[in-house]
């Protein structure tokens, strides 16, 4: 869609199209495109749960249900995992969709890679549970796991996990004596909930996954009539002061784009240590398809090595 000039773009790294992928993103469109903006609201729970769920698990990883602080949730835990680490992953579904357990085999891909005991959180969904119910769940969450021991806590999430994940970020910064986490990693976040970025029209045709109307009517669902422009609602409005380190990777070919890109361009200017990838070709959550491109198996070798770095 255009390679942007990173000889002025530094904190944007253009991750060109892999030979090896060329065939398979052909094939992927065409499995896809019919199906263009098909998800809407609760009732494809069980599709979209059904779907995360042929996410091949990793090997050596086992699973532990537990409510931390009221809020139920998967651990996802490897044979090595390290002592008073944690990873938190907040799960995406655009507010409305997803649950841990459809999660587990994506994040057990995480959690391998960095021998990181992971905790998958099913934070509440609207429409039962609006704004700011999966807000509140994420942060309690977090507490608990402080609460349990955990000294190095990352905060990983995709999607409109992502768009918690950075609201929960923001949180800790402002709460004094909280334990800072390490790091954040987000996935597509969902950023602007205004859909104000140019890419809602200018990857209309690229992105395969959802049209801007359907979407809008989705987050109507989340709002429940909140202003879409706050800073609770979209976090890109947030202030995103003395955040952790954070990594984003993002496909080119989706509309949300510019989701990661202005977010990144404003947490860069408030001196966050940040860095957005985009990978050319690759679809929404294209880290989930490891089993099929070389994109995604490379993003998420890289979202470890970063989750682990001293």
């Amino acid at each position: 869609m255009g390679m942007p000039d990173n000889s002025t773009v530094s904190i944007e790294v253009w991750r060109p199209l892999a030979p090896a992928d060329a065939p398979a993103r052909t094939k992927l469109r065409a499995l896809l495109a019919p199906h263009k903006g098909e998800m809407r609201g609760p009732e494809a729970r069980g599709f979209y749960d059904a779907f995360m769920q042929q996410i091949r698990a990793a090997t050596d990883v086992s699973y532990r249900s537990e409510v931390i602080n009221g809020v139920s949730g998967w651990w996802c835990i490897p044979s090595a995992a390290k002592a008073e680490r944690a990873i938190l992953h907040l799960h995406g579904g655009w507010f409305v969709l997803g649950s841990a357990n459809a999660y587990r085999n994506f994040v057990s891909q995480i959690a391998a890679r960095t021998q990181t005991a992971t905790f998958i959180p099913d934070y509440r969904l609207a429409p039962e549970h609006p704004l700011p119910a999966a807000l509140e769940d994420a942060r309690a969450v977090y507490d608990g796991l402080a609460e349990g021991g955990a000294r190095h806590i990352a905060v990983t999430g995709d999607s409109a996990g992502g768009a918690l994940a950075i609201e929960l970020l923001a949180s800790l910064a402002q709460t004094p004596g909280a334990v800072r986490p390490t790091a954040g990693v987000l996935l597509s976040p969902v950023t602007d909930l205004t859909l104000s970025g140019e890419t809602w029209v200018s990857r209309d045709q690229a992105d395969l996954l959802f049209t801007k109307e359907q979407i809008r009517a989705i987050i109507s669902l989340y709002l429940a009539g909140a202003d879409a422009a706050s800073a609770q609602a979209s976090p890109i409005n947030l202030d995103l002061h003395d955040l952790p380190p954070l990594r984003l990777h993002t496909g080119d070919d989706e509309m949300l784009l510019d989701d990661s890109r202005r977010f990144v361009q404003r947490a860069n200017a408030a001196g966050v240590d940040v860095r957005l990838d985009v990978w050319e070709g690759m679809q929404h959550g294209f880290p989930t398809a490891f089993d099929t491109f070389e994109a995604s198996r490379m993003a998420l070798d890289e979202i470890a090595a970063f989750l682990i770095r001293p």
